[in-house]
């Protein structure tokens, strides 16, 4: 189903049962899975390809060149997964250098005006409330939340389950399992809620508790905060999974 009015440059390549509204525009190199739904006056530009069941709203730019001022040229992509839902007038643009891919995964919610920069690595089951803003090279892992407004600095990383307040201004890597808000923002307490959501066990919620105090509330540096965790708790899942991210973090954590 093409609206008489889209524009669907040759070479463009569409899944079974894709729906183009009107004044759409899709590039030649541009990929849809089946069951995609572009409502009006969308445009996907680029080396995009996306999979099944994405739904687009009006005036969303996907895949377009990078705003990055290093932009040198060559062939840059834009790979975006299953199922997701883009508001009206979200960007999500291509990466910068040859050869290098921005990634979206699958079953993500991006609300009106927000902003995917190049080389951002998204997971799954993402929230992005509206105007929030991802500057280049973030990650952020699945289940997170970014509150409407919300800026994160470039090369940052939100963790897995974390959650950023409205208008918070974020600096440094977002731990997995907290809630950070503020300006800049800092690490306030457990995301206790998001965890309940997604079925953590009760044994688990405690755990990260305890790790979430070590951290910071006892005024102890990173190294030995980390040593204690992995001293006094039990090596559950998800105190691994936070214990690797802060070892691994090199903007530091928001404390």
């Amino acid at each position: 189903m093409i609206h008489p009015t889209a524009i669907v440059e040759p070479g463009a390549q569409l899944g079974a049962d894709c729906e183009i509204g009107p004044y759409c525009v899709l590039g030649p190199h541009v990929v849809l899975g089946d069951r995609c739904k572009l409502h009006a006056h969308v445009v996907i530009g680029g080396h995009t390809t996306l999979g099944e069941g994405n739904e687009i709203f009006p005036f969303a730019s996907l895949g377009q060149q990078t705003q990055d001022l290093k932009w040198k040229g060559g062939v840059t992509r834009t790979q975006i997964g299953d199922f997701n839902t883009f508001r009206e007038s979200v960007t999500v643009n291509s990466a910068t250098g040859d050869g290098e891919v921005t990634v979206v995964g699958s079953h993500n919610h991006i609300l009106a005006y927000s902003h995917i920069a190049h080389n951002v690595v998204l997971g799954n089951h993402i929230i992005m409330s509206n105007v929030a803003t991802l500057a280049g090279h973030v990650t952020v892992e699945d289940y997170a939340v970014v509150g409407g407004l919300a800026a994160v600095h470039q090369f940052c990383r939100i963790g897995r389950m974390a959650i950023i307040g409205g208008c918070s201004k974020v600096v440094q890597d977002v731990p997995p399992f907290m809630l950070a808000d503020g300006n800049p923002a800092v690490t306030r307490t457990l995301n206790k809620v998001g965890l309940e959501r997604q079925g953590v066990p009760a044994e688990a919620q405690a755990a990260l508790k305890q790790a979430h105090r070590l951290l910071f509330r006892e005024g102890l540096t990173i190294t030995n905060a980390l040593a204690r965790i992995e001293k006094d708790l039990p090596p559950l899942p998800e105190i691994q999974h936070l214990v690797a991210f802060v070892r691994a973090s090199e903007r530091g954590i928001c404390r």
